[in-house]
This record gives structure tokens, sequence and C-alpha cells, in this order.
């Protein structure tokens, strides 16, 4: 007996339905409740399917709302419902795919992908087979309805169906999938490109197999009238550029010359496909040779697409000039992630701080279009194309820019910007011949009428920085610097946010040329602080902090610290210890106390107390969640991640003078808690601090390291970088306190350490940090460390030659040096690698010079003088030189 519904238990849930689509929100919880009860029954679901499948009588929407809500119900109770109820559920679906209403059709095919992705390919045999079946079906509808479904499955279950589980269905489906490239129906033809597309990432046996068929069958659809399989055709170009570009070389003219026409499609969809193709090409060796003859149409055709559509304009309120009143949609605003703080040394050739390259996008950014568009993709695309051919792309780009930089419509003058910026960093050596005459143009564009072409000239000269700093200041970087910061108080605020990021970058690109404009700078910026909206004043803390790390202790001045401290401290105890906006002004205070030095003292008491306090209300929160998952929230551990960084900030730039601080608290109490944190970047800000407080106040760590070393030995794991990296740095500054104290606990780390320098592909920072740390070892503990030289010596040299003079290196060679007087044979086999380190001083202090003297003279006496130079001919020149020059050898 087939199942039928009661008839008032069917009006029941027609209410029901009804309901659910009242925009009332009380309505809408009711809703919700009786749901839940009607779950209870376990033919409730048999009510929602026959809604969808057979109530012919009712309107479309309510038909496949019963069918989204049966949707979720097997999302979450599938595995209870009765054989009974999901054996009908499953033959309705079947028997009702070519439904006629296209929006039911698509509601069953949703539901068959969901009922499949509970193992239910497993279980439905029949599935796969009937609706491959039903797309011989002469009915338009069936096979329509069955290509939707499938499309759904392939894309949920790519995976699954290249597997044996299956029995492999792929080997019929694709080659069945493919007669219908050449199907009447557009829908149709664009479900069976779709279809296959799902497996070509993961290069599906099947589909390799049948990869020729598939590559001219594409090419027979190239012109197709309908934009959405001209769509699937250009996605399914671009994976096949990254799976079998050996299949695509043969036809690589013709597909380029094709995706040339299509990136200018009038629909933007394909338009945006088909540019996907010249991003995913720069990344392929072959890129040079297929491009370098289409340049000159290319070229064109990306800044034509870099052009803001009309549609953009008015998203962007475009004609909006002055908007700086209006507060921001809290919606509107990304979350912030905090990044850990990591320990790294400065390199020969750096110019200031080791600044982290920083990943900005490679366009400006529009918010509102935070989506990928044609724009951007362009914009991309021609960034990398720039890298890869450098001065072959300007003779086709000078043209293009002369035409659209000094343009009287602004939307195209602005693309002309940002073409600039765009290629900035591929052809900046090429296009300083003419960076003269267009930055004095891109500062004038500073002052457009035009909101978006006064932000577009803040990012483009952002990305000029670096030969702006180069140049003389008067020329470039002053009449920069004042036009930027007009900007930082622009009347609207996508300029003042374009302003303040472009000015973070010059910032750190002047680094202290800016020192005699301070006081012209701190204005401006403080005077932001009552103008801009919440958003804008996030990235102000960054400008600030930026401008902190940038000019360093020429910050420390009466007149400056009176401009800037009030505005943050006021803003410092507006907010409360639960709201997120902490996280930026921690980090910008965190490089002001860095900065500032002694200057930050009177600061420092609120400051350094509320920290503590977040750190320990996160770690008790944190207590009640573990034993009580049910009753409490988890913590937002970036709190207490932020705070332990701004921690280290007041230790770096108080010194000594953080000393009262920490006696006063129960900090240590607090870091050793952290230490062993389940979060990486947790333990990782703990090491830094506890690195800096080390250097700052040891007294109070001293007591604790017997407990303290066991944790920092666990943790020198190279799986987690950042943390090893500053576990590995605090052991380093801990040896250094302890000296020959140090002893007993060498053997907890030391074997980490030798393995960690020796590993492979090990990034440089740590690299540097662990050899940094093993010469400080055997510094303090020569005895222990100085038997394993053999081990560690090469790589250790190798790592070190590229860091400045600095005290980290200082104490890591004269461990060294103290290590080879205790086991001189250990260095024997490597001596040229130490000679060589020891070559890379520029100019060490005097003693360490005579260790250096003493060790070399004392090689080549144990060795004689013609082994000397049978030995001293294997030196590169400059080598050889310098030891000769400085030490005599």
């Amino acid at each position: 007996m087939e199942w039928q519904p009661d008839e008032q238990g069917l009006q029941q849930v027609l209410h029901l339905l009804k309901d659910s689509q009242s925009p009332n929100t009380a309505t809408q919880r009711a809703v919700q409740e009786k749901l839940e009860q009607l779950n209870q029954f376990p033919d409730f679901n048999n009510y929602l399917i026959f809604v969808l499948t057979r109530l012919k009588t009712e309107d479309e929407p309510t038909r496949s709302l019963s069918g989204l809500i049966l949707k979720n119900n097997v999302k979450v109770h599938y595995q209870n419902f009765p054989p009974a109820v999901a054996h009908f559920i499953k033959q309705e679906c079947l028997n009702n795919i070519g439904d006629p209403s296209p929006l039911i059709r698509a509601t069953i095919g949703i539901l068959i992908t969901t009922i499949s992705t509970k193992g239910e390919l497993q279980t439905w045999p029949e599935l796969l087979p009937q609706l491959c079946n039903m797309l011989d079906s002469e009915d338009y509808n069936t096979c329509e309805g069955s290509f939707g479904a499938l499309q759904k499955i392939c894309e949920d279950s790519s995976e699954l169906l290249d597997s044996d589980a299956l029995n492999r269905p792929l080997n019929i489906m694709i080659p069945k999938f493919l007669q219908f490239f050449k199907h009447c129906s557009p829908k149709i033809r664009s479900h069976a490109v779709a279809c296959v597309n799902q497996f070509i990432i993961g290069r599906a046996q099947a589909l390799m197999d049948n990869i020729d068929t598939f590559i001219e069958s594409l090419f027979a659809l190239a012109a197709d009238e309908d934009s959405e399989v001209r769509k699937n055709v250009c996605r399914a170009l671009v994976m096949l550029l990254e799976v079998r570009v050996d299949r695509l070389i043969p036809h690589m003219r013709s597909i380029v010359e094709y995706m040339l026409q299509r990136t200018q499609d009038p629909d933007e969809n394909v338009a945006l496909e088909a540019c996907e193709f010249w991003l995913t090409l720069a990344e392929q060796p072959i890129c040079k040779d297929v491009l370098s003859g289409h340049l000159a149409q290319l070229v064109p055709v990306l800044a034509n697409g870099m052009k803001y559509s009309e549609i953009d304009i008015i998203l962007l309120k475009g004609d909006v000039e002055e908007d700086e009143a209006v507060p921001d949609n809290e919606q509107d605003i990304k979350p912030r992630f905090h990044k850990s703080r990591t320990v790294t040394l400065r390199h020969e050739g750096d110019e200031g701080e080791e600044g982290e390259e920083s990943e900005e996008d490679d366009d400006d950014d529009d918010d509102s279009l935070s989506d990928w568009n044609l724009r951007k993709c362009s914009a991309a695309a021609l960034d990398v194309l720039a890298n890869v051919f450098r001065d072959e792309l300007l003779p086709h780009l000078l043209p293009v820019l002369k035409e659209l930089l000094f343009h009287l419509d602004w939307v195209v003058k602005e693309s002309g910007i940002l073409v600039l910026g765009a290629i900035a960093e591929g052809c900046m050596q090429d296009m300083a011949p003419y960076l003269p005459e267009l930055i004095p143009h891109l500062i004038q564009c500073l002052c457009d009428k035009k909101a978006l072409v006064r932000s577009i000239a803040c990012w483009t000269l952002s990305r000029y920085a670096h030969w702006v700093v180069s140049q003389p200041p008067d020329s470039y970087l002053k009449p920069l610097m004042t036009e930027l910061l007009k900007r930082i108080l622009d009347s609207n605020k996508r300029v003042q946010e374009a302003a303040c990021s472009a000015f973070a970058t010059l910032e750190e690109e002047a680094c202290t040329e800016l020192v005699p404009y301070l006081s012209f700078i701190l204005d401006t910026l403080v005077f932001a602080f009552s103008k801009y909206q919440h958003k804008n004043l996030l990235i102000l803390y960054d400008a600030i902090g930026t401008l902190a790390d940038s000019v360093g202790h020429h910050l420390n001045q009466p007149e400056y610290i009176q401009k800037l401290m009030p505005p943050l401290i006021q803003k410092w105890n507006e907010l409360k210890d639960e709201d997120k906006d902490l996280f930026p002004l921690l980090e910008c205070l965190s490089s002001v106390a860095t900065a500032l030095q002694s200057g930050f003292l009177p600061y420092c008491e609120p400051v350094y107390q509320r920290c503590v306090t977040l750190v320990q209300k996160n770690l008790a929160q944190a207590m009640m969640y573990n034993q009580h998952p049910d009753q409490y929230e988890a913590p937002d551990k970036d709190f207490m991640i932020v705070a332990l960084d701004l921690l280290s900030g007041l230790a770096e730039g108080l010194g000594g003078h953080v000393e009262r601080l920490v006696t006063r608290s129960n900090i240590m109490t607090l870091l050793f808690q952290c230490m062993q944190d389940t979060m990486p970047e947790v333990r990782q800000s703990s090491f830094a601090l506890l690195g800096d407080l080390t250097k700052a106040c040891f007294l109070h760590v001293k007591p604790c390291i017997a407990e303290l070393m066991p944790v920092l030995g666990l943790n020198l794991n190279p799986e987690f970088i950042s943390v090893c990296n500053n576990a590995t740095w605090a052991i380093g500054e801990i040896a250094m306190q302890m000296g020959m104290e140090m002893q007993p606990f060498v053997a907890l780390v030391l074997n980490n350490l030798v393995e960690i320098i020796n590993r492979p592909n090990t990034p440089k920072t740590l690299l540097e940090n662990t050899a940094i740390t093993i010469g400080r070892l055997g510094c303090v503990c020569p005895q222990e460390v100085a038997p394993m030289l053999p081990q560690f010596i090469r790589p250790w040299c190798t790592s070190l030659r590229n860091i400045r003079d600095n005290e980290e290196k200082d104490s890591a060679f004269r461990g060294i040096c103290v290590m080879i007087g205790v086991n001189p044979g250990g260095v024997v086999q490597d001596f040229i690698f130490f000679c060589d380190a020891v070559a890379s001083w520029v100019n060490p202090n005097d003693d360490l010079r005579d260790m250096f003297y003493k060790i070399l003279h004392g090689f080549k006496d144990q060795v004689g003088e013609d082994n000397w130079q049978q030995f001293s001919e294997q030196f590169p020149p400059l080598l050889k030189e310098r030891l000769s020059a400085c030490y005599g050898v």
C-alpha cells in the first residue's frame, strides 16, 4: 500500500508553510518551535515530499519551501528516518525530477544531492543509472532536471565518483556527458560542460582517458551563443591550463586568441572567467613563449577591463564626494586578526628594520565590491605579467598609459592610475626614467575633484614609495607627504582610508627621513582622531604604530609625546575589555611604547595592569569553558595574544624600568600557563614575552627557570615555525643571563637545536635564531656543547654569514671561538666555512677580533705554510682578500 497523507495533517503542514513566509519575527519563532514538534513524527517528512512533488494545486514557492525544509531535515536527522520514509522520499524524487517547473526541478535536485552526500551514493545504487538514463528522455524537462541533479552530485561528491567505492561510474558518465555538448538546448549544453568540469582539477582517470575528445568538444562550443556555456568553456580551459597544459600546447595560439576575445565578452561573468586564464598562465613556465607575440593585443584588453563599470560606480557611491560625517555600517568592518610577534634578526643590505613583505591587495580594495570582479582580476593579471615580462611589457604599455593617464573622462583616467600601480613591482626599474614626470602628475591627481581618482592615486603612489624615498627629499618626498597628509583629512571616507594605508607604506620606506616633519605629521594624525568614523580609526592606529616603528627613539621628545599620547590614552580608557577595537589600539601602543622607551613611563602603569588583567580573564574563562563547555563560551584568545605582545613592547621599550611593574603582579605565573596553551599563537607570544622579560628584569625570571626550561624544550618543534623560533630565541637570552648556571639545562634543548639547524628547507629566520642560541649556549657552557661541533658547524656558519654585526651575533661567535678552543678537531673538516663566517664581520669588537686572529693563525701554524697555501687556494678571491687584510693570513 502506498503512503497517503491524512487530510487534516496536510492542512496543518500547509498552514505552517504559509506562516513561515511571514516577515514577522515572532511568527518565525513560532514556526521554528512547531517544526521541532513535528519532527518527532516519523512521517512528517512524507508530508513535506508530498507537498513538493504531488500538490500541483499549491503555488511554487510554497512547494519549493517544503522541499527545502525537508532538505534541512535530511541534513540533520537522515540517519533516524525509518526505511519506509527514506524509500518513499527517494522514489518521489526520481519520479518527479522532470516537473514542468524549473524551481521545483532545482529543489528536487538539491534534495537528491543532499541525500546522496549522507553516504547514500553507496546505498542508492539505482540513482546514478536512472539519472543517466533519463538524460536520453525525449521530454526536455526530464532531461534538464536529471542533468541539474547530476551537476549538483558532481559538485558535491566528485572524489567519491572517481573511486573504487562505487565501481567507477565515471567510466560511463563522462563519455555520456560529452555527447551532450552538442545538444540543441543551451541549458543542457551548459550542464554537460559544468559536470565534466568538476573532474578536471582532481585529474579523474575517466576524464584523462577522454581528454582529447573533451578538448575538441570544448573548441566546438567556443562561439556558443549562450553566455553560461561560454563561461563554462572558459572555466574548463583555465583548469586544463593548470592540470593538462601538455594537451593544450599544440592549440595554444588559437586558445590565446579565443581568450583575448572572451576577456572582452559583453557578459562580465564570461569576461571574468576568461581573465583568470592570464593569471593562471603567468604561473606556467611556458608563459613567456606563449604570450610574447600577443602582448600588443593583451595589454590594452587588460587595461580596458580595469575601468569601473557603471554599476560599480553606483555601488561605490562614486558621485558622493563628502561622507565623512556618515557613521559606518558595522557589518562593513572586516574582522581584524592580530599577527603574533616573531623575533627576527637584521641582515646585511636591509634598509632599516626587517620589514615583513606586506601582502597588499593587487587592487585598491573596493570594499563594497570585495567580491572578485573583472577590474580586480585584470589588475592582478597585469601585475603578475609585469613580473614575468618586466621590460618587454613597457613598449606595449607606454602608449596605453599615455592615453589613459591624461584622459579627460575621470573613469578612464582612474583606470590608467590603477594600471600604473599594478605594474609597479614588475616594471619598477624600467619605469624609473618616466617617474620624474609621472610622480608629480600623480601627486596632482591627489587633489582631483573625484574621490575615486584621489583614492586610487594614493594607492598607486604607495606602490612607488621606494623610488620616491631614493630621490632627494625635496624633489618628491616632501610634496608627496604634504599632499598625502591633506588626503588623510579628506572629506571622503574611502580617500581617508586609502591615504592612511598609503602613508603607512611611505613611513616603512622613509623611516628616519620623516624625522624633520614629525611635528607636522603628528598634528595631522591626531586631528584625524577627532574626524574619523569607526572603520578608518582602526587604520589610523596602524599608521601611528608604523610611524613609531619607522622613526623609533626620535619620537621620544616631550612635544611629540604631548601631542600623541592624550588621544591614544583617551581611546584606551573608552574601550571595554571585550571590545575588539582593542586589538589595533594595543598593537599601536606596543609600537609607541617600544619607540618612546623611557618617554612612555608616565603612561605605563595603567597599560601594564590592563594587559595583565586581559590575560588573567582570558585564562580564567578558558578554564571554566574546559570544565563546563555547555555552560560557558570559549574565550577569544586573540585578546590574550595582543596583551602578551603589548607587554613585550613595554618590556622592550622600558627595559629595567619594567621591573617595578613586574614586582607588583603575578605575570610570571600567568606566563607559565600561557606557555602551555593549546593554541600555537598564544605560546608564540608567550615565548617572545619571556625573552623580553629575561632581557629587562631577569631577577624575576630566574626563580622559575627550572619550571620554564622543560616547557621551552618541548616547544622546539619546527612544525610550528614561529613558536619554535621564539622559544629558541628565549633560550638564547636565558643562557646569556644564567652563565655557567645554565649547565643542568643544556641537555634539555641541545639535541633538538642541532636537529633543527640540519633540517632541509628550514626557514631562514629559524635557522638564524637556532644558530645564535647554539652559539650562546656554547659561550656559557662550552664543555657541554663543544663535543657536538662537527654536527652543526657547517650549517651554523652558513646561516650567520648574512647577519649584520650586532650583540646577538657577537655573543654567538664568542661561543663558537670558545668551543673551538675546547674541541679544535671539531671544525677541521669544515674550516673553510668558519673562515667565510669570520670574514662576514664588518668590524668586530677588538677582543672578538683577537679570538678570530688566534684561531686562524693557530690553524695555519698547525698545518704548516705549504698546506695552508694549498688550503687557501680554494678560497674565493674576495674571501682571500678580506682574511689577508683583516687577519694577515
